[in-house]
């Protein structure tokens, strides 16, 4: 991928700090571990599609946020409300834990939102202990366990249907935890298009990306970061959407196909 789109999954240390959160304990070795050896352990970003939509009608793309922690993001929520725009959110406990107001407002549109799983403490779904982007992952079967389950938890304890997908922080794994993770019940959300580089990415380009989406495009973009650029770009791109006439969907009413093993 891109730099931005490398740097711009990461929704890492800085933001929990700016929240004030204490960083995650995770297994000890992983901190040892060079920033750029992940890759001598074939991680993976999976992919994700819709089907494309049947020939003559109006081009479908699929919205999913990451809340990764810090607080809500209203530029983007509340056009979602105020324009109908369903949406697939992934959040995590820690996220869930800090937004009672913004919750209030997902549970209070069901039939705009689906919430699923973005895991517990943000840690990367990989068995082994590697940090990517600088990121300490989960580094243990049990570890990636306890990351997806608490995650599902915190997301039905805030009054959320059970969680049918989960996704990743850093969006990367390995092939024995996409197994697992699929063991579990869940399937794994890829994406096709990144809208806005994690959120570092600034305004206008953020726009430029969204409302450039195709037919199938499967978007990922933030909805923790209110006070980057990123966001008022990503309003502006699904107004452009919006205004072709695009049709914009959730992943639990279309078939997505994801690569690597991830939804099949």
């Amino acid at each position: 991928m891109r730099t931005f789109a490398l740097l711009g999954l990461v929704c890492l240390a800085a933001p929990a700090l700016a929240a004030g959160e204490t960083q995650v304990a995770v297994n000890g070795p992983a901190a040892n571990v060079a920033p750029h050896s992940a890759a001598a352990h074939a991680l993976l970003e999976p992919k994700l599609k819709l089907g494309g939509a049947p020939s003559g009608t109006t081009p479908r793309v699929a919205l999913t946020f990451d809340a990764c922690m810090g607080q809500a993001d209203s530029r983007i929520l509340s056009t979602l409300v105020d324009e109908r725009i369903p949406a697939t959110l992934f959040v995590t406990a820690r996220w869930l834990r800090n937004n009672a107001d913004a919750i209030a407002i997902l549970r209070a549109h069901p039939d705009l939102f689906d919430i699923e799983n973005h895991g517990e403490n943000h840690i990367p779904a990989v068995d082994v202990p590697v940090k990517i982007y600088g990121i300490p992952a989960a580094g243990s079967s049990a570890a990636v366990e306890r990351e997806v389950a608490a995650g599902a938890a915190a997301v039905t304890a805030a009054g959320f249907s059970s969680p049918r997908w989960f996704r990743g922080a850093t969006a990367k794994y390995d092939e024995s935890a996409i197994h697992q993770i699929r063991q579990m019940g869940y399937k794994i959300a890829g994406y096709s298009l990144n809208g806005d580089g994690g959120s570092l990415l600034g305004a206008a380009m953020t726009e430029r990306k969204i409302a450039g989406a195709r037919d199938g495009d499967v978007v990922i973009a933030h909805i923790n970061q209110p006070t980057h650029e990123a966001g008022a770009g990503v309003v502006r791109g699904l107004m452009a959407l919006k205004r072709k006439g695009t049709v914009f969907v959730k992943l639990s009413e279309v078939d997505g196909e994801g690569d690597a093993g991830t939804t099949r």
